[in-house]
């Protein structure tokens, strides 16, 4: 007798498993070749501010909330902020808006190649302040709440160092501020790239080169596996759609101005002048003891880009009485978009900001009225300067005409 041949039963299972997945292909074509809801930034907002390639997003709460203050949320410089608003419920925008915040976003669009010589100073004391002073006089309030993620995060840290009057609670998200980690291969990394060659060279960093460099740090799982999940998982419409968000996601990469970077990986990852409060920004030292308004302090266990020991440390460096991490057990992505993180990720914040509203609206002191600002921005950091980020429109205001806070 042939000892390969094989059993009925053997024959059978083998049937229908092939059976099986000519009818999972079946209902792959379907899905596949059906209509799919793959849209992203779907939470409606309105721009209710622009500089040069900056927009400024206003997303109004669906109910009163405990928390007067608005929020201002600064996404990094690298990808999109489109990752808070990814798709229906998971969306931190929208559970924002559900709990009654008032939600501010800045969009920092795509830089071209005249915005090569934009500086960490241009985005911080220029496009960041002009967007906070629009917030306060439009609620004609002196402070706002500020939030940063990544690379807005330690922009935001920056911002709170030289403006520590304008910003009453602050919340940075997986933001880098201690460089000096051997914990990510992105810290490794970047302590010996050459970065003045590849400026030199293309002008802005471009988007799709930064792309490359994140999918080689973990190139099995984000490479590999996950088209191995799609494979596996195409007769799954929601899987599918939710599959095809995030790849929009990620390969919508604005290029990153030049200089800026620049002087990021230099000063930053090279010299981690910040988290010891050596670090100049427009002439300026970010002395972190300034930061002495409430700080909540949010990183992820699992994250392979920004780890533990690049956010921890913070807290124990800033002026602020109050300030508390909170360390998420998920990754750099997932504390935004997977279910578990948001059920603590948005929650743990409105909480936060609301123990800490402790004065009403009303009795707070106020900004001097000052004129509308037009849409067309402010500019008056950028007036001052002759870094070739295109001019200011008729209506801009100089820096006098546009009010600061009183008192």
């Amino acid at each position: 007798m042939n000892g390969f041949a094989l059993s009925a039963d053997d024959i059978m299972a083998k049937w229908l498993k092939g059976l099986e997945k000519s009818r999972e292909l079946m209902e792959s074509k379907d899905v596949l070749l059906g209509p799919l809801d793959t849209e992203i930034a779907r939470t409606p907002c309105e721009v209710v501010y622009t500089e040069d390639r900056v927009k400024l997003k206003h997303y109004r709460p669906k109910v009163p909330g405990e928390v007067e203050t608005p929020l201002l949320v600064v996404y990094a410089l690298i990808n999109r902020e489109t990752m808070l608003d990814l798709q229906p419920g998971r969306s931190v925008v929208e559970h924002f808006l559900n709990m009654g915040i008032d939600v501010y976003m800045v969009d920092w669009g795509y830089p071209t190649r005249k915005d090569r010589y934009l500086t960490i100073d241009d985005h911080i004391n220029g496009y960041m302040d002009n967007a906070v002073d629009f917030i306060r006089r439009h609620h004609n309030i002196p402070k706002i709440n500020l939030m940063g993620i990544c690379m807005g995060g330690t922009f935001s840290i920056i911002y709170a160092a030289l403006h520590p009057e304008k910003i009453k609670n602050l919340v940075t998200t997986v933001a880098p501020s201690n460089f000096d980690t051997d914990q990510g291969l992105l810290h490794v990394w970047a302590k010996g790239l050459d970065l003045g060659r590849i400026i030199d060279a293309y002008g802005n960093m471009p988007g799709d080169l930064l792309n490359l460099v994140f999918l080689l740090l973990n190139p099995a799982r984000l490479v590999i596996d996950k088209y191995v999940g799609f494979l596996e998982n195409m007769n799954d419409k929601v899987f599918i759609e939710n599959f095809i968000r995030m790849e929009k996601w990620i390969f919508d990469s604005p290029d990153v101005p030049g200089e800026t970077i620049r002087q990021f990986i230099e000063d930053c990852y090279q010299k981690n002048l910040l988290i010891q409060s050596r670090m100049e920004v427009g002439g300026h030292r970010v002395d972190l003891s300034r930061i002495t308004m409430p700080l909540l302090n949010i990183y992820a266990r699992y994250d392979h880009l920004v780890p533990p020991a690049a956010c921890e440390l913070l807290t124990s460096k800033v002026g602020s009485p109050d300030a508390e991490n909170f360390c998420i057990d998920t990754g750099h992505i997932g504390i935004y978009v997977s279910s578990k993180s948001q059920n603590l990720f948005t929650p743990k914040i409105v909480q936060w900001l609301k123990d800490r509203e402790t004065v009403p609206r009303s009795q707070a002191e106020t900004v001097t009225e000052t004129k509308e600002v037009s849409e067309a921005g402010l500019g008056r950091h950028r007036a001052s300067k002759s870094r070739g980020a295109g001019a200011l429109t008729a209506s801009g205001k100089s820096r006098t005409q546009a009010g600061t806070k009183t008192a």
